[in-house]
């Protein structure tokens, strides 16, 4: 780091509250809302002409402090320096922290706001650490959009950072209900855990909405537009969400196509759905944790699936895959539609809860002891994944922070309860027609799995000790054995303290 005396700034030099290097769309947008709430804002980009076109269109919506090197974008800091590094995820950053460092005094805290990768993070917070920053990973969510006109904020790192820091970022937030949509998360990477944990909700989310959308088209032969009124219907209930709200906007738009003629935009796309990694994160994660994702992790799959365009093209023209494309008629459409919304409700519970499970199991194995229901709290508003039915997760976790499931909250569990004997309905159905719903059902055999007294597993313990000696414990006595399947299949145990031992290798 630099001297002190040789980097100190008059104080009309240093004057900036904050400031932003990385002005594309996201920075850019970032940038615009701190000045727009009152913070003077420092102004860097590696590519001058974006500075300089920041402040020309938008140098009317508060004070911005436009640089033209980093070294004079960090003398324009006051103390302590906070600088937000919004460039793209992973080596672009590492080199805009080795540039900054320098620069930067003890106590200057340096704001990664991009998607990163939340073990990165850690790896930068003690890397920083041991030079007396502080680095705070910040997961941003809202898109463009929020960036500007109030996203949902996770910030980790330390206490003291966030005292410095926090009530800038509050001040960006979007409030919901008086509170704003920002709050401190937890140490070192938790701020990009719960992210990259939102994001992976988003997939599973957005996977379930197009399995409704799937179902009810395939199986009622419902046009887009009467679509986009069946989801404009369940945004004003239970199932009201950003994301059943922008899927009512996308089905009833329309385009035209290259005849002409004015066709459904849905029809028009690629049916390719494409991913940026945290969904894949998500799921990588919760494998080495232990945690069933089963939600996350069939929407990251359906998405690979969509993009092996070649293989599913080699295959449709070979017509050798064959199966029903049925339709619904008569008693068999009574009341689909209202199935098909109640299947959409429950299986949107479990993979919430499963997220939620993820985020437990991270703040255990890191010690980062974050509050589940502020999460829930901060994804009221701003995020893509915000819904109406989080204010119900939060009094969730309010009435009990232990919930060892959120499937176990009274109000989850009795409208899951209501939901059931619909969703066994569209799962079942879905099947006879053909249409793929991985969501649903991995969401229902989660369902079945979790409330069952006894599952298969018995049997897989059974397995693995005859061909592995993995060993298994038993239900009527403590301890930890093995039977001898190729001796004389006696069994003998194997710890020697009297204790029963869970080998789940």
């Amino acid at each position: 780091m630099a001297d002190q005396d040789q980097q100190s700034t008059s104080p009309s030099a240093a004057r900036a509250d904050i400031g932003v290097t990385g002005l594309a769309v996201m920075g850019r947008n970032l940038a615009r809302n701190f000045a727009r709430h009152g913070h003077t804002t420092a102004l860097h980009n590696r590519t001058q002409s974006r500075v300089d076109e920041l402040v020309e269109q938008f140098g009317h919506e508060g004070d911005f402090v436009a640089s033209t090197d980093l070294e004079s974008f960090v003398a324009s800091l006051k103390r302590p320096r906070r600088v937000m590094i919004m460039v793209k995820a992973g080596k672009a950053t590492d080199a805009v922290i080795d540039e900054l460092v320098p620069l930067l005094q003890e106590g200057d805290i340096v704001i990664d706001g991009g998607n990163a990768h939340f073990d990165d993070t850690r790896r930068r917070e003690q890397a920083l650490r041991a030079k007396g920053l502080h680095f705070v990973g910040t997961g941003v969510s809202g898109g463009e959009e929020g960036a500007l006109n109030g996203p949902s904020i996770m910030p980790g790192g330390s206490k003291e950072s966030y005292e410095a820091l926090g009530p800038i970022l509050e001040s960006i937030a979007v409030d919901v209900d008086g509170t704003p949509c920002c709050t401190y998360v937890g140490p070192d990477g938790a701020g990009h855990f719960v992210k990259m944990v939102h994001n992976g909700i988003e997939y599973a989310d957005m996977q379930l909405i197009a399995e409704a959308y799937d179902l009810l088209r395939q199986g009622l032969g419902k046009t887009p537009a009467e679509l986009s009124e069946v989801f404009s219907q369940w945004n004003e209930g239970d199932l009201e969400s950003f994301l059943i709200e922008i899927t009512a906007t996308v089905l009833a738009k329309t385009h035209p196509s290259a005849d002409g003629t004015e066709t459904p935009l849905v029809d028009l796309v690629v049916d390719a759905a494409e991913q940026k990694g945290t969904g894949r994160w998500t799921v990588q994660t919760a494998l080495e944790l232990g945690v069933p994702t089963t939600g996350i992790a069939e929407a990251v799959f359906a998405r690979s699936l969509s993009g092996s365009v070649d293989q599913r093209r080699a295959v449709q023209a070979a017509g050798t895959l064959t199966g029903p494309s049925g339709s619904l008629e008569g008693a068999e459409a009574e009341g689909f539609v209202d199935a098909v919304r109640d299947a959409l409700y429950a299986s949107k519970v479990v993979a919430y809860a499963q997220g939620f499970d993820m985020i437990q199991a991270g703040s255990d194995q890191y010690g980062w002891d974050v509050d589940k229901g502020a999460m829930a709290t901060i994804w009221r508003g701003g995020c893509i994944i915000r819904a109406q039915f989080l204010n119900r997760i939060k009094d969730a976790y309010d009435k009990d922070a232990s919930l060892a499931s959120l499937l176990l909250d009274d109000y989850f569990a009795s409208a899951v309860a209501n939901a059931q004997d619909s969703w066994r309905r569209v799962v079942a159905t879905a099947v006879r027609i053909g249409v793929p719903v991985p969501g649903f059902s991995s969401a229902l055999a989660y369902y079945d799995g979790l409330r069952r007294e006894r599952l298969g597993a018995a049997l897989v313990q059974g397995q693995r000790d005859l061909f592995g000696a993995h060993t298994y414990g038993r239900v009527d006595k403590p301890g930890t054995y093995h039977t001898l399947w190729s001796g004389d299949g006696s069994e003998e145990r194997q710890d020697t303290e009297g204790q029963g031992s869970h080998n789940p290798h």
